[in-house]
């Protein structure tokens, strides 16, 4: 007999790992809705992660208008989820209790149905009062338990037997004995545990996250199976083929008994995102599972994406390569490619992991998906946080350090506790890999440059690492060696400043404004100071705007603060003619979505100041010139 299995979407939020999905401008989503209701699917995943940030960071749009405006347009036939990093929502920092509120309450008034909350740590005490709140409002707590895995053993050292001259020319070299193989943190137990954990404090749905990948098909045997025999709610299961392992290990999921799959549709599937809805129905015709989707419907919105897609080929790391047209309803695949799906069937019932990955690759080949990145597999990162590194070194002129920087994902991933790469700790772990590159290559030590973010995992400002971080490594970065919680007492709701040079109004104007500025503070600042511009221009049309009066150059003769990276100036903390003292806070900017201090090295004077808010300064572009 048949059993069911129920979609979650995700094309219109993490479609090639939000790569095209968050440039994806409202008037196309408007456009497939209509499909999408007649599509059916369990769940659409359209809010939270990247989403709020990208669609006003890149596109000039509102995040509660595009959340209300699917809602309207879906009616209830699909429940819209969003994903929430637990005390971090859609931000950088932990919020207290009445922040957490506020947010859900303005999320579900808007449509939302489903909140996948997950924590970058895996630390439940940061997810417990999300899924509480949720529940009590009326939404569903989906708890999503994020993998990940122990890092690689280092190799053993090459030393001398012998430390003498002549033995250093002629002495025989060994390896040293290996130290005792360090205990395994991320079990099967370990994860287990922590859904159990989500389930107790009331989520109604457990997620397996597997932002990285990095499941392999004998993992997602054994974890959803441990799953279904452990809960009492439905899971589901979401990874991504970066590395190689998605689609076959959604395959072995399906086998296990995994209730809901993740999948992106067609052209916006494979690669560094989910698997393609369309080979997931594939497969399950040959495991006589209904998926429960209106796959004529999505015929069609597949036809709809491979335009947008080509509309969107400046943000496409494969321009123009797409997988070939292909309907599984009606087009017949070739004999060769239908042994490959049955080869892979037989190879995931006897738990053949290799010939399993051996068939679904030929498969992927032979549609034309995107090959496993070998890269990202040896670095262990998920695709979004490679993607992302690729536009935003592109955008910094930097691609040579990329290679290194990924690299150094690992090394970096230790000094900060074995943390799980998921946002925000895969964008804080990554931009601080290519900070320690650059230093590299500029010839500074290891750590000279610190976004404010990886201060604050260091301290313990987001909770407790999976692993201890070493005493010695957080005074090195924080100035102390003591473990420092965030206290969300202290937290500092942002100003809502009154703009007088706008006639008088507020920067945010409504409670979902101000979320914004909590959230989101500096792309939302920028984003609401446009929006109330053009409200006071379409206001008073015939005012004309004074051009802003500009210093002629002068040449540089001074000491000089450069920008140790390319960014956008955030905030300018001195102007001409102040004295600062050594560890004085004089420029905050933002650099791969992390925001950095510069602090002046001496105590000096402030001749000039060369930057403003809101300034774009390349890698070196001098900010500050102080007396000689």
């Amino acid at each position: 007999m048949s059993r069911n299995l129920k979609v979650r979407d995700l094309t219109l939020r993490d479609g090639q790992q939000s790569l095209f999905a968050t440039r994806m401008k409202q008037e196309y989503i408007d456009k497939l809705l209509p499909l999408y209701k007649d599509a059916g699917f369990y769940a659409m995943e359209v809010w939270g992660g990247a989403v709020p940030d990208s669609v006003m960071r890149y596109l000039g749009e509102d995040p509660w208008v595009r959340l209300k405006s699917i809602s309207d347009a879906m009616g209830g036939v699909s429940k819209l989820t969003a994903l929430s990093r637990g005390r971090n929502l859609f931000g950088y920092v932990p919020y207290p209790t009445s922040v957490l509120e506020g947010f859900y309450k303005e999320a579900i008034k808007n449509g939302l149905n489903i909140m996948r909350i997950f924590d970058a740590l895996n630390d439940l005490d940061n997810v417990k009062e999300s899924i509480k709140l949720i529940n009590e409002m009326g939404g569903i707590a989906d708890g999503a338990v994020c993998y990940t895995v122990d890092p690689k053993e280092e190799p053993a050292p090459v030393v001398e037997e012998k430390q003498g001259f002549f033995a250093k020319l002629f002495g025989k070299k060994h390896e040293a004995p290996a130290p005792a193989a360090p205990e395994k943190i991320f079990t099967d137990e370990y994860f287990i545990e922590k859904a159990k954990g989500m389930e107790a404090y009331g989520a109604k749905i457990i997620t397996l996250k597997d932002m990285a990948g990095l499941v392999n098909p004998s993992r997602a045997a054994s974890l959803i199976s441990k799953m279904k025999a452990a809960l009492n709610v439905p899971v589901d299961f979401h990874t991504h083929c970066t590395p190689g392992y998605g689609l076959a290990s959604v395959v072995m999921a399906m086998i296990s008994g995994v209730d809901i799959v993740d999948t992106n549709i067609w052209y916006f599937g494979g690669g560094s995102a989910a698997p393609a809805i369309e080979l997931v129905y594939l497969f399950a015709k040959r495991l006589d599972i209904n998926v429960e989707v209106n796959m004529e419907a999505v015929g069609k919105i597949r036809k709809e994406l491979k335009e947008v897609r080509k509309s969107l080929a400046d943000f496409d790391l494969h321009k123009g390569n797409f997988p070939i047209d292909f309907d599984p309803l009606t087009d017949k695949l070739p004999a060769d490619v239908e042994a490959q799906f049955d080869r892979a069937v037989a190879a995931a019932k006897a738990n053949d992991e290799d010939t399993l990955l051996d068939a679904c690759h030929a498969i992927e080949k032979y549609f034309n998906f995107p090959k496993p990145n070998l890269l990202v597999k040896e670095a262990e990162v998920p695709g979004g946080m490679y993607s992302n590194m690729v536009a935003q070194l592109k955008a910094l002129n930097a691609e040579d350090v990329l290679d290194d920087a990924m690299h150094l994902i690992p090394r970096v991933r230790r000094d900060a506790g074995l943390v799980p790469l998921v946002t925000p700790t895969s964008q804080i772990v990554g931009s601080q890999a290519v900070s320690v590159a650059i230093d590299r290559k500029k010839g500074h030590p290891d750590y000279t440059t610190k976004s404010n973010q990886f201060i604050a995992l260091i301290k313990g400002e987001y909770g407790k690492t999976p692993v201890a971080i070493d005493p010695a490594f957080r005074e090195k970065i924080t100035g102390s060696p003591v473990e420092r919680p965030y206290d969300v007492s202290s937290y500092k709701a942002p100003e809502n400043p009154v703009l007088n040079d706008l006639g008088g109004c507020k920067l945010a104007e409504n409670d979902q404004e101000y979320l914004l500025l909590q959230l989101l503070p500096s792309v939302a600042n920028g984003f609401l100071k446009k929006r109330r511009e053009a409200e006071h221009k379409a206001a008073a049309p015939e005012v004309k705007e004074e051009a802003k009066a500009k210093a002629e150059d002068a040449p540089i003769t001074g000491p000089v603060e450069r920008a140790p990276m390319g960014g956008k100036i955030i905030e300018v903390k001195v102007k001409a003619g102040d004295k600062v003292k050594k560890g004085d806070l004089l420029v905050v900017y933002e650099a791969m979505k992390m925001e950095n201090e510069l602090t002046a090295e001496r105590d000096c004077t402030v001749k000039r100041v060369f930057v403003a808010v809101d300034d774009v300064v390349g890698t070196d572009a001098p900010l500050i010139e102080f007396e000689d």
